[in-house]
Formats: C-alpha cells, structure tokens, sequence
C-alpha cells in the first residue's frame, strides 16, 4: 500500500530533475521531509559537510573527449544545485585535475566548493612541487584538504602538511588508503599522529573497516570519507533484477545506489561519502541519498540482513 510518506518512480524523476535544475521544491507529502541536504560535522573543526560528495577517479581523466566533458559539466552542475560540496580527486587520476580545473569556472549560481586531493610521490620537495601543480590545475587559491593519498612517503608529507596548514595554505590534513593491506599499518599511525580525516574504502559488502579503523577515528576525532561505495559497481551486479524492500520506503530510499549510500553515511563515524559518475541521472540519484532521513542502528541492521539474504 502506498503511504503518504511514500515517493513513486514518476515523483522520484520528477523530484530528482527539478532539484538537478536547481528547482525548489514543496516536499510535504513525499519521502523527502525537507529539500536541505543532510550534513555532518568535521570532528576537528565543528564546520558541516554535506554527506554526498563526489569523487573523480577514472570519471574525469577525461580530458580530450569534448562529448564527455559536456556530459561531465551538467554532471558537476548537478552537483553543486543539488547542494554538494566535496570534491575529491588526485595527481593519481590522469587528467582529472586538469578537467576539473577547466569545469569548476564555467559553473553557475552558488558553488560551496570543499576542495579536496592529495599528494602522491615521494620526496619533501616533489609533493611540495606537485601540491603547488595540483593547486593550479584546479585553478582554486588553496586546498580545503590535503591528503596524503595511500601513505606514500607519509613522515615526510605529514611534516609538510602540518607546516602548510599552521600558515593557512590548506585548511584540513588527511591521509587515505583504498587497500585492505595497509589497514594495519594506517591503524597505527592514525593512533599516534593527528588528522583532519582520514579516506577508506567501505560499504556495505566490505565491512572490514568497522572493526577498528572506524573506532579508531571516532575515538581520535578523525573525520571520514568513504571511496568505492559501490566496489566499483559490484554491488549494482549482485541486486540485479532485485526489487527493493518495500520498508525502504521508511529511509527514504527510492534506488539501490540511495540504499548502498545511505547505509554508508549513516555510520556515526562517516563524515562523507565520494560516488564517482559520468551521469547525470546517477549524480541526481547519489545526491538524494543524501536528503530525507538517516537509518538508525536497528534499520542499518536490517539493511544488511536484506542485503546479505540476496
């Protein structure tokens, strides 16, 4: 039966293409009580984020195929109307920097950029050198955070960081990893140094992190961002063909990828999440995760067993 809190596929279109457009609009009467999107705090600072954000790996190294930048435009644009903020991106990532770089200025209305990558060699002088490159293929004044991306050369960078950050050329230090085989390893650094946030892979199949790197951070006050959310879409092949639970109504989902995030960000020690798209109906989609209401402890266990009786 549907209810009143209820949302059908016409209104879910509907709802997401106006507030892609940057449409306001009433929501009483649909799953979504309000059109503002979900934030947490950043633990060391008390400023909120939005809990969708969107990363660019493999998505934006791009550069060269105007089709696909005109698609990667509306995408971004989509973004920022529907209230996004994070950006995350890396020298990693082929052209992405440069893409972004050559998107971000051609936005319109209002941009609440949280300007995020990271440094990826070895060596003081080089990751200074690469920041500093990194910085202006964005094209921004300087980083909201800087990560040290898969502990490269970490003691060295983390020394940088810190100066950088005491003279306010970056606001946020971090430090990231998207392999289980570092988790020892980052375990025993994020206890005996301090971070902004710290960046892992979790979802709802690849739950290793919430063992003892999730405790860990909430602990130490690290705030954090969740790549791979869909393990790279592995998560979408399994529900295949597979309707979603009908008490899904109840937490505001109206797709799987709204599902996968929510269960994500819903996490007490998750800041934000990163899905990365070449699609504007999967950004809309991704950025709705983020509106209405959270599941609580119990409906996440609920989630899961669905998810894990499929």
């Amino acid at each position: 039966m549907k209810t009143a809190n209820s949302m059908n596929r016409r209104q879910f279109i509907s709802l997401a293409a106006a507030l892609g457009a940057g449409i306001a609009l009433p929501l009483s009467g649909t799953a979504f009580a309000s059109t503002d999107p979900i934030r947490k705090k950043i633990l060391s600072s008390g400023e909120e984020l939005p809990v969708i954000g969107m990363g660019t790996s493999r998505t934006f190294d791009t550069s060269g195929n105007t089709e696909l930048l005109a698609r990667l435009q509306q995408v971004m644009q989509t973004f920022f109307n529907m209230g996004g903020g994070m950006i995350d991106s890396s020298p990693m990532y082929g052209s992405s920097e440069k893409v972004l770089g050559q998107l971000l200025p051609r936005v319109t209305g209002d941009r609440n950029l949280f300007a995020a990558t990271k440094v990826w060699t070895e060596g003081r002088k080089a990751g200074i050198e690469q920041m500093e490159r990194s910085r202006l293929k964005w094209g921004v004044n300087r980083f909201d955070l800087m990560q040290i991306h898969n502990l490269v050369d970490w003691k060295t960078h983390l020394q940088t960081l810190q100066r950088m950050k005491t003279e306010g050329k970056i606001r946020y230090i971090g430090i990231t990893t998207s392999h289980g085989r570092f988790h020892d390893e980052l375990q025993n650094i994020l206890k005996k140094h301090a971070f902004d946030f710290v960046q892992l892979s979790y979802n709802i199949a690849n739950r290793d992190v919430e063992q003892h790197l999730l405790p860990i951070a909430q602990d130490k006050g690290i705030s954090v961002i969740v790549n791979r959310p869909y393990q790279r879409g592995h998560l979408f092949t399994k529900v295949k063909g597979t309707p979603l639970p009908p008490w899904a109504q109840e937490l505001d989902c109206n797709s799987w990828g709204q599902y996968f995030l929510k269960y994500i960000v819903s996490h007490p020690a998750v800041t934000c999440a990163i899905p990365a798209t070449t699609k504007v109906k999967h950004i809309q989609d991704n950025m709705l995760a983020g509106r209405g209401h959270l599941p609580t402890t119990k409906q996440r266990e609920k989630m899961l067993r669905y998810f894990e009786s499929l």
